[in-house]
């Protein structure tokens, strides 16, 4: 896998940063005043809830790609190795979950959410099984350095 495509390595505090924002807006949006009623959801492209949802989809899948995408302290063959199977192995098991859901799925407005949750899930999975490689790596290597 090519580093060279690869953000500078304090991008990925920038994308914790925007992901640990996203988390409160989303949990606390009534009591921000993001208060959506049916008439805001029915507003269209311009609507407060159309808008409210883009900004913080955005901020989401920004922070997840900045933290997933960024370079390691020390980038040797080896964690680009662990980064290119955790990829693969993230697509496989994001699209095996997506047949799954939809073969699953009774109407249109579950397959709507499960299309949207796609956007997301193969990122968070990708990212779950690099630190998880990583952090068997560490732990294998210093193992053998005693």
């Amino acid at each position: 896998m090519k580093t060279r495509f690869l953000f500078p390595y304090w991008c990925k505090y920038l994308g914790i940063v925007c992901f640990v924002v996203h988390i409160p807006i989303v949990l606390f949006q009534k009591q921000l005043g993001f208060d959506f009623s049916e008439a805001s959801k029915a507003a269209g492209f311009w609507g407060s809830y159309h808008l409210f949802y883009m900004v913080t989809t955005l901020l989401m899948l920004t922070g997840l790609v900045l933290f997933a995408f960024s370079k390691e302290k020390i980038e040797d063959e080896q964690i680009a190795q662990l980064r290119m199977d955790s990829l693969q192995w993230a697509v496989y098991l994001s699209y095996i979950l997506l047949i799954i859901s939809l073969a699953l799925t009774t109407n249109k407005r579950d397959a709507k959410d499960i299309m949207h949750l796609n956007v997301w899930v193969p990122l968070v999975i990708f990212i779950v099984l690099f630190r998880w490689k990583m952090f068997r790596n560490s732990r294998y290597t210093k193992e053998d350095a005693i």
